[in-house]
């Protein structure tokens, strides 16, 4: 699969994968900013995708980031439509509640990951088959 990618500042990085194999883009800041303990900020990428058509990309957090530093993305995974030609931008979060954290412009900040989406089509229906799990929710796995 092809992914085209636009530059809008000559300094953003074009994303790559760490190692062969991984499933995740790097994107990286083209931006400074400092990070307050508990701040949020949206990070420009200085970057544009065009994603084909059945697929959306979906922005991660860097695990290093977060293990080391406490930096978190908001609205994880972030979506991006493929018909969206915007800037991709990312909402990071400095979670430690002592220390200040400065992203650099080049820094690697999230990941990027494309999938494949299906095309579904709604049906209503009085009712819906029945499962093992039913309508039990959120930790009802007993774990």
């Amino acid at each position: 699969m092809e992914l085209q990618i636009r530059r809008f500042r000559p300094e953003a990085v074009i994303p790559e994968r760490a190692y062969r194999g991984d499933a995740g883009l790097d994107l990286a800041s083209c931006e400074r900013v400092e990070l307050a303990p508990g701040e949020r900020a949206t990070i420009g990428t200085g970057l544009a995708v065009a994603i084909p058509a059945g697929h959306a990309g979906f922005v991660q957090p860097r695990s290093g980031l977060a293990a080391r530093h406490g930096i978190a993305l908001v609205n994880s995974p972030g979506l991006i439509d493929s018909g969206y030609r915007g800037e991709l931008r990312v909402v990071v979060l400095n979670t430690d509640r002592e220390a200040a954290f400065t992203i650099e412009p080049g820094m690697r900040i999230a990941q990027l990951v494309i999938m494949q989406i299906p095309e579904i089509d709604l049906v209503e229906v009085d009712e819906l088959p029945e499962s093992d799990r039913g309508v039990r929710g959120f930790g009802s796995s007993r774990v």
